[in-house]
């Protein structure tokens, strides 16, 4: 008969499960927070711009309506002379 030796060596498996945790779900939030707020200041930027302009529009022809009074305020008192 012959000596034959057979060893078994024991075998573990490890099996590692990763859940995403949320990290990257937190940083995708946070930079929607950022690009809402951005665009937020910049539609009131343009709405304050628009509304300044039209300001500058209005009392400019206010100016234009008063000087055009007083233009014929005046032609008409060195007509009469």
């Amino acid at each position: 008969m012959s000596d034959d030796r057979v060893t078994q060596t024991p075998h573990t498996t490890i099996i590692e499960r990763r859940s995403g945790g949320g990290g990257g779900l937190l940083i995708g939030l946070a930079v929607l927070i950022v690009v809402v707020v951005a665009a937020y200041f910049m539609i009131a930027r343009g709405d304050s711009e628009t509304a300044k302009n039209n300001a500058i529009t209005s009392a400019a022809k206010s100016v234009e309506s008063t000087a055009d009074k007083a233009g014929s305020a005046i032609d008409g008192a060195t007509d009469g002379k």
